[in-house]
């Protein structure tokens, strides 16, 4: 199946933007107890959110197909997995998210774990159920593993270390193989940031001194392991040539990088 990255990711953005912290905005700190009126807010917050994403999804990207009864697909092995890689992604944003907008509204961490983590999953799950009933797709056991993935590292992080050290980060560059299938991949370069598999990389940053506290390793120095992948014009080899000469060659590609906790950076610095 091809990701649905367009209204995951918006609603990943969405989440992110509403409720991150910001030091010259009081109302963004989180309460210290039970504050119902925010909890409130969050789930009435989250509910709007999912339904509206879940009905534009549904209208934008199903609407112009037929139905079918419900069945799964084998596709693990298309794109070199990296739609795999962008649901794992999309799930641990979206569940941090969550886990923190119900940390800002006072609730207890397991209330943040469990309906704040547990977010990403279920939307991501829901889109899955969406594509099963679709003849041109089929819900996908390997996306639903990487969404649980992808809670999982959040959740896991939060009962062992209270704190995240690894996180996923995304990455994007240009490509050409976007010119050949512009329908696929994209014709303007928002929409190949969303669709063009070849130009993505995705990362996990590692924060070094969380590991090692009390050392003099800056707070703010990660590194970061990535992955991506190039050469694919379709989602399987055997339609990747699309009568091209020279037929292109699909590979992955594997990254080492320092990288930047802007989290760690003391807070009167000015960007």
């Amino acid at each position: 199946m091809r990701f649905k990255t367009p209204i995951c990711f918006l609603f990943s953005v969405v989440f992110q933007a509403a409720f991150s912290q910001s030091a010259v905005n009081n109302f963004l700190k989180p309460s210290d107890t039970l504050n119902i009126k925010r909890k409130n807010t969050v789930f009435v917050s989250e509910a709007i959110l999912a339904s509206v994403s879940l009905v534009g999804l549904n209208q934008l990207w199903y609407a112009d197909y037929p139905k079918s009864s419900f069945h799964f697909i084998n596709d693990n092995s298309e794109w070199l997995q990296m739609d795999k890689v962008g649901h794992f992604f999309s799930s641990y944003q979206i569940g941090t998210a969550g886990g923190e907008m119900l940390r800002w509204s006072g609730g207890n961490k397991q209330k943040q774990l469990v309906y704040g983590a547990g977010l990403g999953f279920v939307f991501l799950t829901a889109v899955e159920v969406l594509d099963g009933f679709s003849s041109q797709w089929g819900a996908s056991i390997g996306d639903v593993v990487a969404n649980a993935s992808g809670t999982a590292l959040y959740v896991s992080q939060e009962l062992i270390w209270n704190e995240q050290r690894i996180k996923p980060k995304f990455s994007f560059h240009t490509t050409q193989y976007s010119n050949y299938r512009p329908d696929v991949l994209g014709s303007t370069l928002t929409e190949q940031i969303l669709k063009d598999y070849n130009g993505q990389t995705y990362w996990l940053s590692t924060n070094i001194y969380s590991f090692s506290k009390g050392s003099k390793i800056p707070k703010w120095l990660n590194i970061a392991i990535g992955y991506g992948a190039e050469g694919m014009i379709s989602g399987n080899e055997e339609k990747n040539a699309l009568n091209l000469t020279p037929k292109p060659e699909r590979f992955r590609q594997f990254y080492l990088s320092l990288d930047v906790d802007l989290t760690k950076l003391k807070q009167n610095l000015i960007f």
